[in-house]
């Protein structure tokens, strides 16, 4: 595949071998090349070692030219808050999800609402979607975490939610210490495969520079370390906790490039992760998007260790029972006090890109 910038919003895009024009997934603008040919191969793929101060490349074994800034999925001035939000309830097939769309609702509402990011600069991608470029297929979530990347500088927000499936695979090259890597599933994943974690590092993590952050909600099973992150906060039921080094065996770099990069998955890396019927017995959501939401609301994420520790809590006792309508009434149902019987056999996760404390780092998006 050859890689060419948009014409319009210079995200990049992968140009088929003879292809003449290719559509953006982004911004739908159609960019054309008088002679696909004559384009150079890419360079070899760049390594990624502590210390060395270089524009990282954004995709395992390809080079990306220097991104310009962003525009907003529905136009307008380029926000420092931007935000990519996949549910895919893979319908019609017989992996068929409950909760993932009423999951992307349901962050989508508590990000504009809560956290003041503007709806014009959120990408939503979901598989009720009738646009084919805000379908999440494997192509259009990829062009998704470019575009939530491109341009970043320092006081910038981004945050990253997937709802979805999520599957191992084993890892041939010394980059695990389970030896699997963890995989998102795309919409046509039985067709066009998934979404190995060490490209999702490669294209969110490593480009973040100094004074940027970056939040991943991952509610899919096997997510515990998605991101590929070097630290994952183990943490017990009494609320104890230490950091695992979870950097790679191999000495390849899974760090930033100066950023802050945290994530909270739905359950370790051998768990499998949840639905429930969170706010009705018709109504679905995801179990630890529920719980993440949840601890907001109720005043318990005033620090990442009361947010692990409250989402965790809500895991184990939940029967989540009540009635209310999944986006107009989540805060006042959240709030209400829902009674939790069912209980599910996972536990969220933290990682992030360094370690630090816990109980004393305030939570903000």
């Amino acid at each position: 595949m050859i890689l060419i910038d948009c014409s319009h919003c210079r995200t990049p895009l992968q140009l088929p071998p003879g292809a003449g024009s290719v559509r953006c997934a982004i911004c739908r603008a159609v960019t054309v090349v008088a002679d696909p040919r004559g384009f150079p191969p890419p360079p070899p793929q760049q390594s990624y070692f502590p210390g060395h101060h270089h524009q990282p490349s954004y995709f395992p074994g390809h080079h990306y030219p220097s991104p310009a800034p962003p525009i907003n999925p529905a136009g307008g001035v380029r926000s420092p808050k931007r935000a990519v939000i996949c549910g895919i309830s893979y319908k019609n097939s017989p992996h068929k999800l409950e909760g993932c769309i009423n999951d992307a609702k349901c962050m989508k509402y508590l990000l504009v609402n809560r956290f003041n990011f503007p709806d014009s600069s959120i990408l939503m991608l979901t598989d009720e979607e009738t646009d084919v470029y805000r379908r999440p297929t494997k192509h259009n979530i990829r062009m998704a975490m470019h575009w939530l990347v491109q341009g970043v500088q320092a006081g910038d927000s981004l945050v990253f939610h997937f709802s979805g499936h999520g599957l191992q695979q084993r890892n041939y090259t010394g980059d695990e210490i389970d030896g699997y890597d963890e995989t998102l599933c795309p919409l046509d994943y039985e067709t066009a495969g998934t979404i190995i974690d060490d490209e999702i590092n490669a294209t969110i993590v490593r480009p973040l520079p100094y004074g940027a952050k970056l939040h991943a909600i991952i509610d899919s099973c096997h997510s515990g370390t998605m991101l590929d992150l070097p630290f994952l906060c183990r943490m017990n039921k009494s609320g104890s906790y230490k950091w695992e080094d979870h950097r790679p065996p191999s000495g390849v770099y899974k760090g930033t490039n100066g950023g802050e990069v945290i994530s909270f998955s739905g359950c370790d890396d051998d768990q499998t992760a949840a639905d429930t019927q969170a706010m009705s017995k018709v109504t679905t959501t995801g179990a630890m998007t529920f719980s993440f939401i949840k601890a907001i609301e109720s005043g318990q994420a005033s620090t990442y260790g009361n947010m692990l520790n409250s989402m965790r809590s809500t895991i184990r006792n939940t029967d989540l029972n009540s009635g209310g309508d999944i986006v107009t009434t989540l805060i006042s149902m959240l709030l209400s006090g829902a009674s939790f019987s069912g209980r599910f056999r996972q536990e969220p996760q933290l990682t992030a890109h360094s370690t630090f404390n816990v109980y004393s780092k305030p939570f903000s998006l």
